[in-house]
């Protein structure tokens, strides 16, 4: 299961929101990029980026923000965040990024989805589907979509969709647990590869995550764990990519290196 950190870019800044609040952030770092570069030395495989004004405006705001991570890194980086339109897409993956993240743009014209997997592979066009219970939220999670997450998901399968980014957003930056109800739901109901996402607080939540890998769920994004130092990145990282049996009572002192 692939471990993806997450950078989520306001006002040019690295933040992290509490259930995706805009009044509720918390700045890490001025610069994106200084970031990136933490985490890719902490042995990151991919960047999960998100340009959060882009999601309210549906315009990239954060573009060279954006730019300046990917061509920083020598790791694959997928962008999220008001991507709505074919022109959009084309200027992500011009200057490097490996997968462009479709979200409300799914829900409001689906269209949109079937014409970019006929110009580009199901390798490079996702679908994010952000959940408040079982329903869709669509540009920042202001407004429902009206219909079930699954259904969402089988609409996307029926025009290419191979992958589905899945955010529990009743869990997202609470640190108090994944939804591992609801993402399991999820998986077995669409039948696609799953990024889980949301709500990763410690050692415990990746054990439980992985149980899930035979529904379709390969991968996860993890964001406030992380910059909180819940665990040592790269002995999680390591552990967890081998398979490993990981200890969930690190000391203070390892703790520590994940952002030394």
């Amino acid at each position: 299961m692939l471990i993806i950190p997450a950078i989520d870019i306001k006002d040019g800044k690295c933040v992290r929101l509490t259930r995706g609040e805009f009044d509720k952030k918390k700045i890490y770092l001025d610069n994106p990029c200084d970031m990136a570069i933490i985490w890719r030395k902490q042995n990151a495989k991919m960047i999960h980026v998100v340009d959060l004004d882009a999601a309210l405006t549906g315009k990239p705001v954060n573009f060279e923000k954006i730019k300046e991570i990917v061509t920083t890194l020598d790791i694959p980086v997928q962008v999220g965040g008001g991507i709505r339109s074919f022109e959009t897409v084309a200027q992500y993956l011009e200057i490097g990024v490996s997968r462009v993240v479709i979200g409300s743009a799914a829900v409001t014209n689906p269209e949109l989805v079937e014409e970019l997997l006929k110009r580009y592979s199901s390798s490079q066009i996702v679908v994010g589907i952000d959940v408040q219970n079982g329903v869709p939220r669509i540009k920042g999670w202001t407004e429902s979509s009206g219909m079930k997450d699954y259904e969402l998901a089988l609409e996307m399968k029926k025009r290419g969709v191979k992958r589905i980014i899945y955010t529990d957003i009743s869990c997202d930056g609470m640190m108090q647990g994944v939804g591992f109800d609801s993402t399991k739901r999820f998986a077995m109901k669409a039948g696609m590869k799953v990024t889980a996402s949301g709500g990763v607080t410690n050692s415990e939540d990746l054990k439980k995550l992985r149980k899930l890998e035979q529904y379709g769920v390969d991968s996860v994004i993890i964001g406030k764990a992380l910059y909180e130092t819940n665990f040592p990145c790269q002995k999680l990282w390591y552990n967890y990519e081998k398979g490993m049996d990981i200890d969930s009572n690190f000391s203070s002192a390892l703790k520590k290196e994940c952002c030394s």
